[in-house]
């Protein structure tokens, strides 16, 4: 299995600019930070795609929400899941669970054959599955090699312990890489614990370039990001994870 690795969670072409400057490893383009991430355009994948020297892999995700997915919403992944190969992604990241909280197999299986010869993540489906253990194996099962994961907890240093007994049942045969709240300062106890592979947002808050403000109207959901603000990834946050993890790792 890989060594080591860093993967930046993007939800812009741009951002995937900033990441590549960053010297990060993999990229997961997405659309809808408020949800947690959603496929991103066609438009957004080909432009990420000129990107040189990253591999970038599409998350495959119809709504926010669960991951118990209906007829169509399947359908949908399914044309997803071709539309990312015919632009050139390296992978794909998907996740699908069944209503009683376990792996949806079959339809896992079926998104893994559509998207061969591309590699694959598992994302954190896994966290909100019934038995993540179980869900290893399912997944593992399936031909997939990688999952993200928080250890099941909402970030991955309050999910250290369980990321231990995970990464301890893959026992090589799956890379167990941690997100959620990761980043340069919390990545040596990780580490510490067996992950060699880590997922961050990186992200910072700056300005859009409009300047009139109507005071009369706002288009999002109160409480939600300013929509005179966009989420970008920082470079300087992702440089000093590479760094991190190249002292980590003997580098």
């Amino acid at each position: 299995m890989t060594e080591s690795s860093l993967e930046i969670c993007c939800y812009s072409a741009e951002s995937v600019v900033e990441a590549v400057k960053g010297g990060a490893d993999r990229v997961e383009l997405c659309d809808s930070m408020q949800d947690g991430g959603t496929t991103p355009s066609s438009g957004t994948i080909a432009l990420a795609r000129k990107a040189d020297n990253i591999k970038l892999y599409v998350i495959i995700r119809p709504r926010g929400g669960d991951f118990c997915y209906n007829d169509i919403e399947f359908e949908v992944m399914k044309r997803d899941v071709l539309e990312a190969k015919r632009l050139g992604a390296d992978g794909v990241v998907i996740g699908l669970l069944l209503p009683d909280g376990s792996v949806d197999v079959e339809r896992t299986k079926q998104l893994v054959e559509l998207a061969s010869p591309m590699d694959i993540t598992f994302h954190r489906a896994f966290d909100m599955s019934k038995d993540p253990f179980d869900a290893l194996e399912k997944i593992y099962g399936c031909g997939i090699k990688r999952i993200l994961t928080s250890g099941t907890y909402n970030t991955a240093v309050e999910g250290v312990e369980v990321l231990r007994q995970i990464i301890q049942q893959a026992d090589n045969r799956v890379n167990i890489m941690a997100g959620s709240g990761v980043n340069a300062d919390n990545m040596k106890l990780l580490y510490e614990a067996g992950i060699r592979h880590f997922h961050s947002s990186a992200m910072k808050f700056v300005k859009t370039e409009m300047q009139f403000q109507h005071p009369n109207i706002k288009m999002g959901k109160e409480g939600q990001l300013s929509e005179f603000e966009k989420a970008i990834v920082d470079v300087e946050k992702v440089k000093a994870m590479h760094q991190k993890l190249n002292q980590l790792s003997g580098n």
